[in-house]
């Protein structure tokens, strides 16, 4: 397939985007939600092709068609790579649009309007949270490879994804990765001069150049956020949860160490430097808090999470790494096992129904419990103490028949031990704390959230200060041998193999 050049907007696509209605497929279920709308796996009617139906909302709109829709589509015409998600084309909905319980969903446009993408089985985030999931040594290389792979073509061809995270990186059955949700990515230029927003890139891999408010940045941007997600996979959890912009700041300077003018020249005429920088020294620990991740490993997350954009390492780089070609090497991708269907938003859907079902069932044993005690009324108790009293042996003078019981010290008369239950309804801290990521999958695309310098928390990360989708405990892989058949095998010739992955589109 012909790839367009940097720049270039590429014009063999049908011309009859937007032409076709969105009644050709039929909807079979939701996978994922965002700010602009719900994503939907479909099935078109005419040829059975599962697709990804991304419905563009615009409700919100003063001004006719989404901006950062325009921006999506025109990036996404524009690239072609088999790391990066297809769209496929533009339908339309004719009629007034309705729910899912077939209501009008109160659209003041009288049709809507779906981008048609192509359907990916699972996101990273949602896999990587299935019960057990443990990702080998060559799994996470082949994944990390594609993924460099991806955004060093994006780059190439000038565009900034500035939204780099598991949920956006999408796989499919035959373990092929592809970058997702370009909602906030945009074309650059090195010798442009104007200002870039600064309000991008989810909270947990955001980078501190960001952070600290520059309106002036490149590729570097994703470069630190696929350091976070090279750590996560190999961490098993997010290196940098915080919950809003001080504390994310300070949790990168507890890890890579206090930015200054000797390791990031000109770092103290950022705007927020002197809002967020650290109130006492602190010394670079990554190597000693992951001191237990291999040494090629670790040695290529130093250079991605360097704090100094100029000095991190460019995608490009990234792929030459030793870590790349060594042993195990990265496997095939079709050699990688099939899942059942894993998106961020069906794993989120799935841990609160379990949720519901755990406090339902919490409250039938209390209910079941309170029945128990409650079987026998306090009079049976009354009468059941007067039998025996009337059996008791002792002088003609002792209580008989109608006689009233004697009151124990510190009773609270007949029955009194009936009362509430010992404990009550369960409460205690919930599990999966509600927030997170409100996209919910990789074919949303997020808006420029929040205003001021800092926004509130729960717009940014799967779930500020909560629960990462990854589940704590041992490191998220294991050991793994296996071979990837192509570039880069056992005497495949380690030069050759590394330049000529770029040379069909570079």
């Amino acid at each position: 397939m012909a790839i367009a050049g940097a720049g270039q907007l590429n014009t063999r696509e049908a011309p009859t985007w937007g032409s076709r209605s969105v009644d050709c497929f039929e909807k079979l279920e939701q996978i994922g939600e965002g700010t602009y709308g719900q994503v939907y796996m479909a099935r078109e009617i005419r040829t059975g092709e599962i697709v990804a139906l991304k419905k563009i909302r615009m409700d919100n709109e003063r001004e006719g068609f989404p901006i950062t829709a325009i921006r999506e589509i025109k990036i996404l015409k524009k690239l072609h790579h088999e790391n990066v998600i297809k769209l496929k084309e533009i339908v339309t909905s004719p009629g007034p649009e309705k729910d899912d319980q077939g209501r009008p969903d109160g659209n003041k446009y009288k049709g809507g309007i779906y981008m048609v993408f192509e359907y990916m089985d699972h996101d990273l985030t949602g896999l990587a949270d299935r019960p057990g999931m443990r990702f080998s040594v060559p799994q996470i290389k082949c994944y990390m490879r594609q993924l460099l792979t991806g955004l060093h073509y994006c780059h190439v061809n000038q565009v900034l994804h500035r939204d780099i995270k598991g949920s956006n990186l999408l796989i499919d059955n035959e373990g092929n990765l592809k970058l997702a949700d370009f909602g906030l990515a945009r074309s650059y230029s090195i010798d442009h001069n104007g200002n870039l927003t600064n309000r991008v890139i989810t909270l947990w891999y955001r980078p501190p150049e960001l952070l600290l408010g520059t309106t002036k940045y490149g590729p570097a941007v994703d470069m630190w956020s696929v350091g976070c997600i090279f750590a996560e996979l190999l961490h098993g959890k997010p290196i940098f949860p915080g919950k809003d912009e001080p504390e994310q700041a300070s949790k990168i300077w507890e890890l890579c160490g206090a930015p200054d003018e000797n390791i990031w020249p000109g770092v103290s005429k950022y705007p927020w430097y002197n809002n967020l920088k650290p109130t006492r020294p602190l010394k670079r620990r990554l190597r000693e808090v992951f001191r237990h991740f291999d040494r090629h490993a670790l040695e290529l997350l130093e250079k991605m999470l360097t704090l100094d954009p100029e000095k991190r390492i460019s995608a490009k780089d990234a792929l030459d790494a030793e870590y790349f070609w060594i042993d195990p090497l990265p496997c095939d991708p079709k050699s990688l096992p099939k899942y059942e269907a894993s998106h961020e938003f069906q794993t989120k859907k799935k841990r609160q129904q379990q949720r519901q079902h755990d406090e339902a069932a919490k409250r039938q044993k209390i209910q079941h419990q309170q029945q128990q005690h409650s079987r026998i009324p306090p009079p049976m108790q009354q009468q059941s103490g007067q039998a025996h009293a009337q059996m008791r042996p002792g002088p003609p003078n002792a209580p008989m028949h109608g006689s009233q019981p004697q009151l124990v010290a510190g009773g609270g008369g007949p029955g009194h031990h009936y009362g509430k239950p010992r404990g009550g309804p369960s409460g205690g801290s919930n599990r999966y704390p509600q927030g997170g990521n409100p996209s919910g999958g990789g074919y949303n695309h997020h808006p420029n959230r929040g205003s001021g310098p800092y926004p509130p928390p729960q717009a940014y990360g799967r779930g500020a200060g909560g629960n990462s989708s990854y589940a704590g405990g041992p490191p998220n892989y294991s050991q793994g041998s296996g071979s990837y058949s192509g570039a880069g095998g056992p005497g495949g010739g380690r030069g050759n193999a590394r330049g000529q992955q770029y040379n069909n589109w570079q």
